[in-house]
């Protein structure tokens, strides 16, 4: 099974780069991670027309997601699953034998269209955390999912 992690944003700051690297050399190998930053687009302050910002992310979403994949989007009105629910999910798609792109949106959250075309929406939390703290978080409960699946006394209920 391939996990990607699609994320508007580049240059996270180095200690949830380090987080982040920290977690993905530690998934076995029959789960290939990979994380693909997508260049944020241009806004203009806070205004009505960033709505065309979300436009243009979604494109270039679009344009490195795998169209056989299961599409999850990371939205904060998105379904909350515990850890064990997730990891339910994640063996439900290995068996499956089916790829997942994992999406986290931008500065203004992802177009509608992205939603409505995700296989699940998901949130991490209630809360909304800065983009390179999200994509950390959803490493570290991969992983931690991994490790339930394969009985690895990493996560403790």
């Amino acid at each position: 099974m391939k996990i990607n992690i699609i994320a508007v944003g580049h240059k996270p700051p180095k200690w949830a780069e380090e987080g982040c690297q920290e977690y993905l050399k530690r998934f076995h190998r029959e789960l290939s991670i990979s994380v693909t930053e997508i260049k944020p687009a241009f806004r203009v302050g806070h205004t009505d027309k960033n709505h065309l910002a979300r436009k243009t992310e979604k494109e270039r979403i679009l344009a490195k997601a795998n169209k056989n994949a299961y599409l999850i989007a990371l939205d904060e009105k998105g379904s909350q699953n515990t850890t064990s629910e997730l990891a339910k999910l994640m063996s439900t798609w290995m068996t499956e034998g089916k790829d997942v792109d994992f999406v986290i949106g931008g500065a203004d959250g992802l177009d509608p269209e992205i939603k409505g075309q995700a296989f699940k929406t998901l949130a991490l939390s209630a809360m909304t955390y800065p983009h390179a703290l999200a994509r950390l978080i959803l490493v570290e409960q991969l992983y931690r999912a991994q490790c339930i699946i394969r009985n690895h006394p990493y996560h403790r209920d």
